[in-house]
């Protein structure tokens, strides 16, 4: 499958102009935000780590816990289902339409929703540097892609909602979800339209992403672009990371930006409005939401030049 192929909507028109609201109020603490900016620019290349709290800026939920899942899926709240249970191969086999009512519902959302400014401010500081810059993200949401930033530089790590691969699986094949249009009763978190199929076997389809025991995920993309970013890293020689609301719950984001800055001996930017501490290595923690933080940094490095 063309990977730009993934990220297609299937009505463009649906875009919106990108929201400059940050998600979360308060003002990210100047000195930090001046010792990033210095960070940044001396580096000669980007690695840009980011987790579930760069989609808030955005509108999207980023389920910090039952309560907020359930916020969200009020209909998954009055039947007891948590994230975990939800968000698992097992739901696509007891309860397919239930399982794809969620599936379908976030689907949808992410077609609708832009990537927020602060996507553009990173994907412009990493194109004035000299190796440019690679994503890690956590996010299946496509937004990267979305944003500009180039196919091969972008590792997502738990996979895409924009890609299909068979449930049992019967083959290692994935497919491009865009031709995919679901239709969900919102109020019962049920799919009312047909079921995607594998073109293969006929069997139930599933999104192409790592979810809870799950030992079926084809994984060869993720594993195609790491070895792309692998290749990048181990050319750079002044590597930044900046890290973007990746939280603690799963921590996997949050182990790519420590093993990365312990290799490379490169500082670390995090931005996370609840959990900024660095405890080890050099670097910045910066207490504020990625919109809010990013235009600020972007203030310093614009005067800067």
């Amino acid at each position: 499958m063309d990977e730009s192929e993934r990220y297609k909507l299937p009505d463009p028109s649906q875009d919106k102009q990108a929201s400059m609201m940050p998600g979360s109020p308060g003002t990210p603490d100047p000195q930090s935000v001046a010792r990033a900016a210095d960070l940044i620019g001396q580096a000669d290349g980007l690695v840009i780590a980011a987790g579930a709290g760069m989609g808030v800026d955005s509108g999207l939920p980023d389920f910090r816990g039952n309560a907020g899942f359930w916020r969200a899926y009020p209909a998954l709240a009055a039947s007891g289902i948590a994230f975990m249970d939800i968000a698992s191969p097992a739901a696509f086999y007891e309860h397919p339409r239930r399982a794809w009512g969620f599936y379908g519902h976030r689907l949808a959302l992410y077609r609708m929703v832009s990537p927020h400014a602060g996507y553009e401010l990173l994907r412009r500081w990493g194109v004035s540097k000299p190796f440019g810059s690679i994503v890690f993200t956590s996010n299946v949401d496509g937004h990267f892609h979305r944003a500009g930033f180039a196919f091969e530089g972008i590792d997502e790590c738990h996979g895409s909602i924009h890609a299909l691969q068979c449930l049992w699986p019967c083959s290692n094949a994935v497919w491009s979800a865009s031709g995919y249009v679901p239709v969900v009763d919102d109020a019962r978190c049920e799919l009312v339209s047909p079921l995607p199929t594998c073109p293969n076997c006929g069997a139930l389809a599933r999104p192409n992403i790592l979810m809870f025991n799950d030992s079926d995920w084809i994984d060869a993309t993720h594993e195609r672009q790491a070895l792309s970013q692998q290749a990048w890293i181990d050319q750079v020689r002044r590597p930044v990371v900046i890290e973007i609301g990746a939280g603690l719950n799963i921590p996997t984001v949050r182990h790519f930006s420590h093993r990365v800055a312990r290799r490379e001996n490169a500082a670390l930017v995090r931005i996370n409005p609840r959990e900024s501490h660095i405890r080890q290595g050099r670097g910045v923690g910066i207490a504020g939401s990625a919109l809010a933080t990013l235009l600020a940094i972007d203030g310093l490095l614009t005067a800067s030049r």
